[in-house]
């Protein structure tokens, strides 16, 4: 642990914040691993400088992430880190989610059968007003919320996808179930924006926190564009890693 950590009064961000970033920081790069028991409130407070009442706040707000949890009589310990997201050519959320020993799932939210407006029947390379199925789905690790997303297909690709989703949670099976084995990341932008209310409840998440928003093609085995979505991720959760090929 680092010893001798400052804060900056003057920075227009709230000092228990900056130790939420900082603690979540040492999570992150492994100074505090899973199950392991944080140092007193104390301790921290000398660390930072600060009253203890603003580590307590600071470690509150990691307890609601999930990040921290609070053992009666024992202390404050590392619940989980926030999941490592890579971004390449093959992103597959269950892949990511079981490799770091978590239970990946996913449900579907919502669906409709949509005309392919200007924007999209450009994305997917198919002519304005061909129908599309656009899905909501929720992304869950261990029972956390980690992302909704929204995407289109177009339906005569794969007319089932719906029905196959709600069945198994996954959309690469869902496309496998359509005949089509394999597909590949184009690109991925990454903005970010405040959470609607429509998001915050199925992410868990306070009206005017951030959240990252990943918009994403993905291609066939042939090159085709198969599948675009809208992904908004919960920016306290997950850290998005760009590999050097994505």
């Amino acid at each position: 642990m680092t010893n001798n950590s400052s804060v900056d009064r003057g920075a227009g961000i709230t000092v228990w914040r900056q130790i939420m970033e900082t603690l979540k920081a040492d999570i992150i790069g492994g100074v505090f691993e899973k199950g392991s028991r944080l140092p007193p409130e104390s301790d921290l407070a000398a660390r930072f400088g600060v009253n203890r009442h603003t580590v307590r706040r600071a470690i509150a707000a990691l307890t609601s992430e999930g990040i921290l949890r609070a053992d009666q009589g024992r202390g404050t310990f590392v619940a989980s880190a926030p999941l490592s997201y890579p971004i390449g050519p093959r992103t597959r959320f269950s892949e990511i989610v079981s490799g770091q020993h978590r239970a990946p799932s996913g449900r579907l939210i919502g669906s409709s059968i949509v005309d392919a407006d200007a924007f999209l029947a450009n994305q997917l390379g198919v002519p304005l007003g061909v129908p599309l199925i656009r899905v909501e789905t929720l992304r869950v690790a261990d029972g956390t919320p980690m992302i909704v997303a929204t995407s289109w297909f177009e339906q005569s690709r794969v007319p089932n996808l719906v029905a196959d989703y709600a069945e198994n949670g996954s959309v690469t099976k869902a496309l496998k179930a359509a005949g089509i084995e394999d597909y590949q990341r184009k690109e991925t932008r990454i903005t970010a924006e405040l959470v609607d209310a429509q998001d915050a409840r199925q992410l868990g998440l306070a009206l005017g926190q951030p959240v990252m928003v990943m918009e994403s093609l993905n291609l066939d085995d042939s090159g085709k564009p198969l599948q675009y979505t809208r992904a908004r991720v919960a920016a306290d959760r997950i850290q998005l890693v760009v590999n050097g090929d994505g």
